[in-house]
């Protein structure tokens, strides 16, 4: 009898036996010996065994290694009573010298060789569906009958030796409702990869075509299904391709081993690490991940920063999550923009006011540390200014290093993506993040208001148009951080600044940025902004994310990223700094320790010891 399918409920022995006589009419795993781990399997000649386990460790999203043999070792009763390594993968692939030479059945034919030869068991995402069928999420590939679709990524593995090679992942469409379902459930699994390495668009990892896989089965999603990305095994059989060893085996991909493991006896869970997903993108589609421990520090910084303390009514422009979605597209982001600077003293020299540079300092002194390229673009009438605070601001330690300063006039109708793009090119964006704090915002009417309602137009360069022209490029995200709505970005809640501001039919901003950090004080925005990035960075859930589950942990930075906080200490350089170069206080053009009418001492300083209270 050759059985078809039906092997769901069937024991891993049973399986195996099938396998191992020939009896399965079958191109997968998937979906048998429900609830049990698979596994796959490499087999190396026994020099390059120590290699090989080491560039697991290295990569042990794709590679969680369940067990090592000794040479010339058949079975792993540590995984399978009564398992022949020889014999139960329903398809072997031969390479010799990198080349994939044919498939196989049976490795019986090569006894004098295997004798010589360490095989390594590696888990397998086959091993989660149980676990998933159990929250409610579909699984399309078993839904259709048909292999899991499995493609290569640009992404690189940590290289060890001669072991190199881009990491391969799996993709399962999954209905948008069901993602964070999807993610808890696997995050646990880890000897089966765990939670995925990404969500959403797969350009962003270099694949170019769903309904092409690299392996593997197209698997046909159904409306509003969101391509989910895991880790997988099949990286291995790229990186024994890549070794170009003299003889090597692997299993076919998505033909695996049933081991006699129950899944659940890997899940490694921790109370305190739930995994929560937030969509930082639309265009293109981009979903993050965070611990719930992580997300609820955030919203605790936007919280505090939140307050109104010139009862201006800015509370009633706060929404949820914007301080969480901004530092989670940053923390993706590889080049980030900055803009700061309202003349709002236009009868002084220089106009500008002290909110807003500090705030746009220590967001870039934090991007700089976790390597991040920076540049703060002002207006060119104030380069000098700018150029002077960010060399006392290295001078003092609140930077490692300048900033590089950039001024845009706009002096043509192509302007902004010249300078957006590499030769304008939408494909080739020099930034992917775009952040404005207490920057001058266009207002409906083109000009530019500070509170008061005076026009100081004539201060202010068309940087708006920046924000604007982001809007059409793809994967460049923008952010408006401010405190009274007339400033770039806050367009995005013109009808509430409108109703609740003073002024604010005349000077909100109409300018939108896809994410507004309401602050108090502009300040305060930055200063959370950094807080939070550090918060997402050292988190190890996040972090995996970031890395895609390749390479190691980076919490060996964490020192690093710390140092680049704001403090009081620093922040008390950098106003005493402006202080010198004439920059005032924003409402009462003052130059003591003040910032917007409030002293730096028992206000400030208050609130950047709750702030960091959050993270430290």
């Amino acid at each position: 009898m050759v059985f078809t399918g039906g092997l769901r409920f069937f024991l891993p022995l049973a399986v195996r036996s099938l396998i191992r006589f020939n009896k399965l009419n079958i191109s997968n795993t998937s979906g048998m010996a429900e609830g049990y781990k698979q596994a796959n399997v490499v087999i190396l000649h026994q020099s390059l065994a120590d290699d090989f386990e080491k560039f697991c460790h290295a990569n042990d999203g794709p590679l969680p290694l369940l067990h090592r043999s000794k040479p010339g070792e058949w079975n792993c009763p540590s995984l399978s009573s009564n398992s022949d390594i020889r014999t139960d993968y329903l398809q072997y692939r031969i390479y010799e010298y990198g080349a994939c030479t044919g498939t196989l059945t049976s490795l019986k034919d090569y006894f004098d060789q295997l004798k010589d030869m360490v095989t390594f068991y590696l888990g397998c995402s086959f091993s989660f569906e149980k676990a998933v069928h159990k929250v409610g999420v579909p699984l399309r590939n078993v839904e259709q009958k048909c292999n899991i679709s499995m493609y290569k990524t640009d992404m690189p593995c940590c290289r060890v030796a001669s072991f190199c090679c881009n990491l391969v992942v799996t993709m399962r469409p999954i209905p948008e409702d069901k993602l964070e379902a999807v993610v808890e459930a696997t995050y646990p699994l880890k000897d089966s990869h765990g939670a995925p390495v990404h969500i959403g668009n797969p350009g962003l990892l270099g694949i170019q075509n769903l309904s092409s896989p690299d392996y593997g089965d197209p698997v046909q999603p159904h409306p509003g299904d969101v391509p989910v990305f895991w880790a997988c095994g099949v990286t291995g059989v790229e990186a024994v391709s890549n070794c170009k060893s003299p003889l090597a085996f692997t299993h076919s991909p998505g033909c695996m081993c049933i081991t006699d493991l129950k899944n659940e006896d890997a899940a490694v869970r921790n109370s305190k690490e739930i995994p929560k997903v937030h969509c930082i993108s639309q265009n293109p589609l981009h979903y993050s991940i965070a611990s719930e421990t992580a997300v609820q520090k955030i919203r605790e910084l936007e919280s505090l920063i939140g307050v109104d303390p010139g009862d201006r009514g800015v509370k009633h422009l706060c929404c949820q999550d914007e301080l969480l979605k901004t530092c989670l597209s940053l923390s993706h982001a590889r080049s980030v923009l900055i803009t700061t600077g309202f003349p709002t003293h236009f009868n002084h020299e220089p106009p500008e006011e002290n909110d807003g540079p500090p705030g746009a300092i220590a967001m870039a002194a934090m991007l700089q540390s976790l390597e991040k390229d920076v540049v703060i673009v002002t207006d060119q009438r104030a380069m000098s200014l700018n150029k002077k605070i960010i060399e006392d601001a290295v001078q003092q330690g609140i930077l490692k290093k300048p900033v590089p300063l950039l001024s845009y006039q706009g002096d043509a109708a192509e302007s902004a993506l010249m300078f957006l793009c590499e030769n304008g090119n939408l494909e080739r964006p020099r930034f992917d993040h775009l952040i404005a704090i207490e920057r001058a915002g266009m207002a409906a009417d083109g000009n530019y208001y500070n509170a008061r309602k005076v026009n100081v137009k004539h201060l202010v360069d068309p940087i708006d148009e920046l924000f604007l022209a982001a809007h059409t490029i793809p994967g460049v995200t923008t952010t408006g951080i401010g405190d009274g709505g007339n400033e770039l970005g806050m367009g995005k809640v013109k009808e509430a600044v409108k109703k609740h501001i003073k002024n604010g039919d005349v000077i909100a901003c109409d300018v939108e940025a896809d994410f507004a950090i309401v602050a108090g004080v502009s300040n305060w925005g930055g200063y959370a902004v950094a807080c939070a990035l550090y918060i997402l960075n050292t988190c190890e859930i996040h972090d995996r994310y970031l890395r895609k589950a390749i390479g190691f942990p980076r919490l060996s930075k964490k020192a690093n990223w710390a140092s680049a906080l704001p403090s009081i200490t620093k922040e008390e350089k950098l106003l005493k700094t402006l202080r010198q170069h004439g920059v005032r206080s924003g409402l009462t053009a003052s130059l003591e320790m003040e910032v917007d009418g409030l002293p730096f001492y028992n206000t400030h300083t208050v609130m950047i010891e709750k702030l960091l209270e959050q993270i430290l």
